[in-house]
């Protein structure tokens, strides 16, 4: 038998494939697609360390400015509505950014996978750092507050961008070791932001908030953009639903006013309430039916569906509404129960934000070396629980109650990296985009709708002549610290609820081999 000669015994008829072999080619896209979009030829180069290195610092920078503008107004808003001589509207400065961040976070991640990574993050920081300068610029508090939402739109695309850039860069199994340094930037943003706001109001002026993004945004675009071309590409030109996605912002666009307005401008059983409510579900089903019926919908249906994604989903949502409902809340405890000022208040929190970030290293640690790595997770989110319970249970000292939030925070923080790279390694590489901005979507919308929950469970555990913020703002400085503690319980017992809900979504998660070699992770030499 000559090397040209078939090697197996059987009629070709008669041959068949692995299994594994079939399930790869059925998911090979049969499209045709333009030469332009094919992938080239010859591999790319691979990067050194130190290419890797330099971009992921400028990724963490670019991070940090969507995270500071999150936190660094909110102590300048005084100053601010002082100046325009307009404290009626003044929550817009925070709402606007909040509404167009969340409601952008799918659409950027959907069109990186269509454009490219490149285009989109260019496209991101130059509406944030245009943002910046028209609010920098505005003359009165309406020009600021549409340049918020301006900033909102570019702040609002970094997040998903940045996270699916890394995972163009890294493995799967790599990747988790990443996170723990960018929940340190979150970290940074939420402690220094205030801070920051605070001192330039104070002793400069309050537009220096928003001209610190200007340097900060060009430099990272100066050390992002000459090292993408190395980034390797993973997008797929095809035509962009647009009507989906105007109709699925829309509709998170309804629901967030009506979580910001429920019970502050608003009653949560007024008709303003209740006929944006019915909106918001219109405007949702009538995009479930277009995503059901559209071609190449601008968020796949199927995609949200398996055994992974709606389970990672959930738990990272929990996790995220437990944290930034008690962030939120817990100000108003420490003052009303331990008699903290609110600067002594707010260093209370760092427990709650900071030690996050142990968990999300020890999680990354884990997903690089071990094979059942979403254990930790589980692990983690059941202590979380427990501690969250604990602090339900019972009245304590404030060096109690700080210990136990340090615990609950740190199995809090495992549950962030392994729902990130569980979705981003249960999908095929061309809705690796779609799938994070989903995922960032979901978590900030679970978000705002536990602040309005916790507010909602604080105001029937303390009466519903007391209201804790707006028009309608009751006398909750004469309450009882007694009667605090007792509503708090409820707050902490559905915090706790919440990291439950995430263990049971890890356990119920299909834990799929992660791809790639466990190599350290140096980002400094």
């Amino acid at each position: 038998m000559n090397k040209h000669q078939r090697q197996s015994p059987h009629p070709a008829a008669r041959q068949t494939l692995s299994d594994a072999i079939e399930r790869d080619l059925s998911e090979m896209p049969t499209e045709v697609i333009a030469i332009s979009d094919a992938p080239p030829i010859a591999p790319r180069a691979p990067m050194t360390q130190g290419e890797i290195r330099t971009i992921l610092m400028s990724l963490m920078l670019t991070m940090f400015l969507a995270a500071l503008d999150q936190t660094i107004v909110a102590t300048a808003l005084p100053t601010i509505g002082r100046q325009f001589q307009d404290v009626s509207s003044l929550s817009w400065v925070i709402t606007a950014y909040l509404l167009a961040s969340t409601a952008v976070a799918p659409v950027f991640g959907t069109l990186s996978d269509i454009y490219g990574r490149r285009a989109m993050i260019v496209t991101a920081l130059t509406l944030f750092i245009a943002g910046s300068l028209l609010c920098a610029l505005a003359p009165n508090l309406p020009v600021l507050i549409l340049a918020r939402g301006l900033q909102g739109l570019g702040g609002g695309g970094i997040l998903p961008i940045v996270q699916t850039i890394i995972s163009d860069l890294v493995t799967p199994r790599e990747r988790g070791q990443y996170q723990a340094y960018f929940s340190g930037v979150w970290v940074a943003a939420g402690i220094g932001g205030p801070i920051l706001g605070g001192v330039f109001a104070e002793h400069l002026h309050w537009s220096m908030i928003f001209w610190i993004n200007l340097p900060l945004g060009l430099a990272s675009l100066a050390l992002l953009l000459p090292r993408m071309a190395k980034i390797p590409v993973f997008h797929r030109r095809r035509k962009v639903d647009w009507l989906g996605g105007l109709l699925l912002m829309a509709g998170a666009v309804v629901f967030m006013l009506v979580l910001t307005w429920g019970g502050n401008r608003y009653l949560w059983l007024s008709p303003v309430i209740l006929a944006m409510l019915g909106s918001s579900v219109a405007l949702t089903l009538a995009f479930v039916w277009h995503a059901g019926n559209a071609e190449e919908p601008f968020l796949p249906l199927p995609l949200m569906g398996g055994t992974v994604v709606p389970y990672a989903m959930a738990a990272g949502g929990c996790a995220m509404g437990a944290m930034v409902g008690l962030t939120v809340h817990l100000p108003l405890y420490y003052e009303m129960v331990y008699h903290l000022s609110a600067s002594e208040a707010g260093l209370a929190l760092i427990p709650l934000a900071a030690i996050s970030t142990g968990g999300a290293a020890i999680a990354g640690q884990t997903m690089a070396h071990a094979r059942h790595y979403k254990r930790v997770a589980i692990i983690g989110t059941s202590c979380a629980a427990v501690a969250g319970a604990a602090m339900a249970l019972m009245a304590m000292p404030l060096w109690v109650l700080l210990a136990l939030l340090s615990v609950f925070s740190l199995g809090l923080g495992t549950a962030f990296p392994i729902s990130v790279v569980s979705i981003q390694n249960s999908v095929v590489r061309a809705q690796v985009g779609t799938a994070t901005g989903a995922m960032n979507f979901f978590r900030a919308l679970m978000a705002s709708f536990m602040v309005a929950a916790f507010s909602a469970i604080l105001l029937m555990a303390l009466g519903a002549d007391i209201s804790l913020s707006g028009e309608h703002r009751g006398p909750v400085s004469s309450i009882p610290a007694a009667d605090m503690i007792m509503a708090f319980r409820y707050v902490f017992a559905a915090a706790a609820a919440l990291l439950a809900g995430a263990s049971l979504s890890f356990i119920l998660m299909e834990e799929k081999p992660l791809a790639g070699p466990a190599r350290p992770v140096e980002l400094a030499e």
